[in-house]
């Protein structure tokens, strides 16, 4: 029988079980933080690219460890109703990100079929009570590594949501034992956000696949709203006491990034979702005005410069105004920096935010002197970073210029220039092509998701395989809005993963294809990237779907992809357009080859 022995009351109550800070080991801090984020980064640099969605969604969830902090401010038997009030709203945010996180995660990996079992831990000794929240958090720690590192293969790949359940779930235990064993109270008011968290995260996490970019996006928003609300409540908290000796400069500087990057995010994220959903008053394209980037550097150098003044002066008269004013400009922030951004970066962008997400978590970790924060913020926001060096590789840009390029402004066609003619096609013709074909290569893109086409792609898939054609998926890194949206939507057809290849693994059989069939992609298959210096995507890694036999190229209009550029490939003499929705088209191919079209 487990026998928990309270914290004695003539020592202090250790940091992570009452949220104060006792003696911080800044070293051991920052030690924890590297160690952590190398893991992070060896772990992660292992999952498999068809897994990156979910992989989002996973770290996602992760970084709502933030709920451990929001339970430390809430539980506080001395804070202001304010204070508890704003941590509580952090438990419903995380809670949100935990429940639809994880169940999302786990419903995009069963479509990978496998079934594995989930671990557990057992133990049974006499221990204090932080000796048993340390126990805890550091199993937690170990969990949420192996939760990363199962998501390495399809087929170990749900264990990790078990595995990052488990480890939630023991953290949030972990943390409730300290906090009770240093008096703390609101437990009522705990379980209701819990409960509300849960209500308002398990509808979020039955969007359509389709709209999973928007989903992660919003939980990146929930995210960064807990973050940012409890370094809100810890700093008026002890500006509240007069407690100097909380807010020393090393906790203020993370509590000022807390707010900063928890806030940025916030908004930024929101941005991000409505750009996603195509939000009719959020524009689509990159929004760009003179002085653009001045202006967002001016916002973060004010930012800064009111951060260095609470660290020199926490508890000065005007601390509030400026800690108030910091929140402002970080909010501000996050909107403009998402504006000169368009459709084609997304993947990276909500990348980035994921880190930023992360890295406000470890804040978080440094202002309550918790290593468990430290430790699951620095996984996501390693996580984050990977998958944010993976999108930008894979365009050939920099993190700046994904950030400050406004890359997506419509190009207007050169004066005087040679007029340029597609050749269109029907879809009985591609169908009789396609059926006589050895080899068929579909590259889908962003069209084939906005069409929910996905199924209607199997049924073009079953048949062609009836008929002996070889058929494989090239798949770009940054097709879609999220990194690798294609490989979910496309194993939520229930496509064989086998059949889906990487634009690497891919580009050598091209030239052996017969048939390109391209589904409302654009930029990633256009030859102006290999040729034209002059081109916005020149240097952009490119799916070679131009050196196959032939291409048919599925599109709904003649307007540009979101580089603004016409695409090449289109006015290929091998190239024929089929003009329509993915769906419909789709359907219409699959209809053809159905009753026999083109049969040898």
């Amino acid at each position: 029988m487990l026998i928990l022995e309270p914290i004695s009351s003539a020592a202090p109550p250790p940091a992570h079980a009452a949220g104060g800070h006792g003696q911080l080991d800044f070293m051991g801090a920052i030690f924890v933080f590297m160690l952590a984020t190398f893991i992070g980064i060896m772990v992660i640099q292992r999952v498999s690219r068809l897994l990156h969605t979910p992989l989002m969604s996973l770290t996602n969830a992760i970084s709502a460890i933030a709920v451990v902090g929001a339970i430390i401010v809430s539980a506080g038997k001395d804070s202001p109703s304010i204070i508890t009030g704003l941590g509580l709203l952090a438990i419903v945010c995380s809670t949100t990100n935990i429940v639809s996180g994880f169940l999302i995660t786990d419903r995009m990996l069963k479509m990978f079929k496998k079934r594995p079992t989930v671990p557990w831990l057992t133990g049974n000794r006499q221990m204090s009570a932080d000796t048993l929240v340390q126990l805890l958090y550091l199993v937690s720690t170990a969990l949420f590594i192996m939760s990363l590192k199962w998501m390495s293969d399809p087929e170990t790949a749900r264990k990790g949501v078990f595995s990052g359940v488990g480890a939630m779930l023991l953290a949030v235990a972990g943390t409730l034992a300290g906090v009770a064993a240093t008096g703390g109270t609101h437990y009522w008011w705990i379980l209701g956000a819990f409960t509300l968290g849960a209500a308002i995260g398990y509808p979020l996490a039955q969007v359509p696949l389709t709209a999973v970019p928007q989903r992660t996006a919003i939980s990146h928003a929930f995210g960064g709203l807990a973050a940012g609300l409890v370094g809100t409540g810890k700093f008026f908290l002890y500006y509240g006491q007069g407690n100097a000796e909380a807010l020393p400069p090393f906790i203020m500087v993370a509590l000022i990034a807390e707010v900063l990057l928890g806030y940025l995010t916030l908004t930024g994220s929101l941005m991000a979702a409505g750009k996603l959903q195509e939000v009719k008053w959020i524009p689509q394209r990159p929004v760009t005005y003179p002085g653009q980037n001045l202006g967002n550097f001016a916002l973060l150098l004010t930012a800064l410069g009111l951060g260095v003044a609470l660290v020199l002066h926490p508890l000065a008269p005007w601390a509030p105004w400026a800690f108030g004013g910091i929140m402002a400009l970080a909010l501000t922030f996050g909107v403009l920096l998402i504006l000169p951004i368009g459709g084609a970066d997304m993947p990276t962008v909500i990348s980035i935010l994921n880190a930023y997400a992360g890295l406000s978590a470890v804040a978080m970790g440094f202002v309550l002197n918790n290593k468990l924060l430290i430790t699951a913020g620095a996984l996501d926001g390693s996580s984050g970073l990977i998958l944010s060096i993976i999108m930008c590789k894979a365009m050939n840009r920099s993190f700046t210029n994904v950030l400050f390029g406004a890359f997506g402004q419509t190009v207007a066609a050169a004066a005087g220039g040679e007029a340029k003619t597609y050749k269109a096609d029907t879809p009985d013709s591609a169908a009789e092509v396609m059926a006589q074909a050895s080899l068929v290569v579909i590259v889908p893109g962003y069209g084939m998701a906005v069409a929910q086409a996905q199924h209607k792609v199997r049924e073009l898939y079953d048949l062609l395989k009836k008929r002996g054609v070889t058929v494989k998926f090239a798949i770009h890194p940054v097709a879609g809005r999220m990194p690798g949206h294609m490989n979910v939507l496309l194993a939520e057809a229930e496509i064989p993963y086998d059949d889906l290849v990487e634009m690497d693994d891919i580009n050598g059989d091209m030239p052996q294809a017969d048939v390109a069939l391209i589904i409302g992609a654009n930029d990633v298959v256009n030859p102006a990237a290999r040729a034209d210096k002059s081109s916005p995507i020149y240097g952009m890694p490119i799916i070679d779907a131009d050196k196959a036999k032939a291409v048919y190229a599925i599109k709904r209009s003649k307007s540009p992809g979101f580089a603004g550029i016409d695409n090449e490939l289109y006015f290929l003499d091998k190239t024929f357009m089929l003009f329509g929705d993915a769906k419909a088209v789709v359907g219409e191919l699959a209809r053809h080859l159905g009753e026999g079209s083109g049969m040898h």
